[in-house]
């Protein structure tokens, strides 16, 4: 089986890495177009071997983009397309359709209750996802609480597959050793509690919160922000105006880099933190959580479906809290007394091995493509 990925952007995020993490762990022979933003997460794509092209898309109504995207795709002969994220779903499905693919797969990574990454969820947003969800097979959701989400939407429940992102849990598997050298590398006092916030600075995901909670809590806390986005100056003059400019380390973007790639990584700047703190009140699967867990690290969160859909038992180490400060503060006091815990993986991450997900996904590919073939024109549908 050949087949295209189709992605917005390829900048570092949640979505762009598990597509990265995916096509290492798919038997297939896989491509990839980016519309915009061919950064880190291609470069790491190239790396691996993986064919990536950058459509050069100027904004979302470049309605020239689709007739490239649609040549680019008669030229790749791909037996399936897979869309990912909201420009791409909308320009990609409509595309394949009229390069006539038989098999049109989505994967809904970022619809919460009120937004779909970063943007208000209008009549009209919800409208054109409506109408390209139509040109498709399936809506892949990513956790049960985004397939309730999209039937709520309107999305037919036999077209909604749940595929849940999936981790590497050998790269996330605790090395005191790492621990030690990205602390060293860092800064960090080996007697340091961290707290790690792990995420796009965008306002969505609220790490003013834990700013503020770092606030009321003695020095020997610091905070351990890591990504990069929009935010980052506002919360770097939050943290001055806490009086804790001191105690907050930003470290940017972080991708899943290659081996050898100087600098820390991802997997081990989790290693040095002490707790995973996920303030964000509307996620769609909570990925960096589940990735903290397979390290060993106690959870605190205030969403976080991909905890929330498991059975109590399997998430012990995770804890359900307020969007608050002082509620994160007072957690993390309780979660340091209560002493360290093993730095092993509980039953929750094992559930969201990548192998796994991968072998779900396939099962997707295979009866998107063994359906009957769709007319390379749809009727009614129009350029978004």
């Amino acid at each position: 089986m050949k087949a295209l990925h189709v992605i917005t952007g390829l900048g570092v995020g949640g979505a762009e890495q598990q597509l990265r993490l995916l096509v290492r762990h798919l038997p297939v022979d896989c491509e990839v177009v980016t519309l915009t933003n061919p950064g880190a997460v291609a470069d790491g794509l190239v790396a691996d071997g993986v064919r990536v092209t950058h459509l050069g898309m100027a904004g979302n109504r470049d309605l020239a983009a689709l007739p490239r995207l649609v040549r680019h795709i008669r030229r790749g002969g791909y037996d399936l397309v897979h869309t990912h994220l909201y420009r791409a779903c909308v320009y990609g499905r409509l595309a394949a359709r009229l390069a006539g693919v038989r098999g049109i797969v989505a994967t809904e990574h970022s619809l919460g209750d009120s937004q779909m990454e970063g943007r208000k969820l209008t009549r009209g947003v919800r409208g054109l996802y409506l109408a390209s969800e139509r040109l498709g097979r399936a809506t892949v959701a990513v956790s049960p609480t985004v397939a309730g989400r999209l039937e709520r939407w309107g999305v037919p429940a036999p077209r909604i597959e749940v595929v849940p992102n999936g981790i590497d849990l050998e790269r996330f598997r605790f090395d005191p050793a790492r621990r030690l050298r990205t602390r060293q590398r860092l800064g960090l006092p080996e007697t340091a509690y961290v707290i790690g916030g792990v995420g796009r600075l965008a306002p969505g995901k609220r790490f003013d919160v834990l700013i503020h909670a770092l606030a009321q809590l003695p020095p020997e806390y610091l905070l351990l922000l890591v990504g990069g986005g929009s935010e980052e100056t506002l919360l770097r003059r939050t943290a001055h105006e806490a009086g804790v400019t001191d105690r907050v380390l930003f470290t940017g973007e972080r991708p899943y880099l290659p081996d050898g790639t100087p600098g820390p990584d991802l997997p081990s700047l989790v290693d040095a933190m002490d707790l995973l703190a996920s303030p964000c009140p509307e996620e769609a699967f909570g990925l960096a959580a589940v990735e903290a867990l397979a390290s060993g690290l106690p959870v605190l969160y205030v969403s976080c479906p991909a905890i929330e859909d498991l059975p109590a038992r399997t998430r012990e180490a995770a804890r359900q809290v307020p969007c608050d400060a002082e509620a994160f503060a007072r957690a993390a006091v309780e979660v340091r007394e209560r002493g360290p815990r093993p730095r092993t993986a509980p039953e929750a991450a094992h559930h969201y091995s990548i192998t796994r997900s991968a072998a779900r996904l396939m099962d997707v590919y295979a009866a998107a493509v063994s359906a009957p073939s769709v007319s390379p024109s749809p009727q009614g549908a129009s350029a978004p």
